[in-house]
């Protein structure tokens, strides 16, 4: 590295500088760390070029994607191939040139940016991720020249805390001029005896933490519903009851957000009907997942997915009976 002149010390100097590639990229840089100590924290460390957020056009639209933290840790087995054996999943992952039980998990948050609505899709982590490197997203949108204020929409895929958590801080909510949207489904679910009596109890807690207390100005949608023009939810129920994808189409071009449909590169794509322990409906979810890389296959229309590797942007290719993850790298430039 340092016989290019990109030494860690220069690169260093670029961050503090606020460097930028061509407009695209803007990166900051924290000290981050996680449950496997030090972790992130070396990971920024050797990588301090790594990008915070990433803006790009759909037709009229201007997207910002956010990326609110990183996790390493062991893995993707058995989060993901839960019933597989380790064996085959880490050769897999080895297949693919990657580390057989060691991954790295992300959380990208989307800012939609639709006329005069400033549309925030799902919350991240929040003050209570910050001490393990996550809850970044107000710094970074920040950054990026979008202040909590002006977010006049806040749209929640599914209701876990890794979507939801961004939502209130010391009792007051994050994003004051908002109201939210999210599916019935979804909502009528975590509300209900069944989630707070149930194997997900803490989860229900969360919602009513979080969620329930921003009830006064929430719109709870169907499938088919219009968040506002041009944005249409979408059920894709399995990993949670109700679970919703959100399809952005301005001026003949389309954006698919695809939540935690698609969450990890590898596997979800190459082995769409291994099982992912956070599913809640294991079979349903195996149902969502084929239906919708089958769509983006055919449809070639570009994805964003929570949880890929940031800016979780890229599209799908068919493989056989199985699918691959392209990443997008300058068609949404052209």
């Amino acid at each position: 590295m340092s016989d290019n002149g990109l030494n860690r010390r220069n690169a260093l100097k670029a961050a503090a500088a606020g460097f930028t590639l061509g407009g695209l990229y803007h990166t900051t840089a924290s000290a981050q760390e996680t449950g496997r100590e030090g972790a992130t924290a070396a990971m920024q460390d050797e990588n301090p070029m790594a990008p915070g957020w990433r803006r790009f056009r759909i037709g009229d639209v201007t997207v910002t994607q956010i990326l609110d933290g990183v996790r390493p840790g062991e893995g993707p087995h058995p989060t993901f191939g839960e019933d597989q054996n380790a064996e085959d999943v880490g050769a897999l992952m080895a297949q693919n040139l990657l580390p057989k039980n060691e991954f790295v998990n992300f959380f990208t948050p989307t800012i939609l940016q639709i006329g005069s609505d400033v549309i925030l899709v799902d919350t991240g982590f929040g003050a209570g991720g910050r001490a393990n490197g996550q809850g970044l997203l107000t710094a970074r949108m920040a950054a990026a020249g979008i202040q909590a204020q002006d977010v006049t929409t806040i749209v929640l895929t599914h209701l876990h805390g890794d979507h939801i958590n961004g939502l209130i801080e010391d009792g007051s909510p994050v994003f004051a001029n908002a109201n939210v949207v999210t599916g019935r489904v979804e909502y009528e679910f975590w509300t209900s005896d069944a989630a707070r009596n149930g194997p997900a109890s803490g989860n229900a807690e969360a919602v009513a933490a979080m969620v329930t207390p921003l009830e006064d100005g929430m719109r709870l949608l169907e499938d088919g519903d219009e968040v506002v023009p041009g944005l249409t939810a979408r059920a894709a129920f399995g990993h949670t009851p109700g679970m919703m994808l959100f399809e952005l189409e301005s001026n003949s071009q389309r954006l698919l957000l695809t939540a935690d449909t698609l969450s990890q590169f590898v596997v979800s794509f190459q082995r769409p009907d291994w099982h992912v322990r956070f599913d809640m409906d294991k079979e349903a979810a195996v149902e969502t997942r084929r239906r919708v890389l089958a769509m983006l296959a055919e449809e070639g229309i570009p994805f964003t997915g929570y949880h890929l590797p940031f800016p979780a942007l890229g599209y799908v290719e068919a493989e056989g009976d199985s699918y691959r993850f392209a990443p997008e790298t300058y068609r949404l430039l052209l």
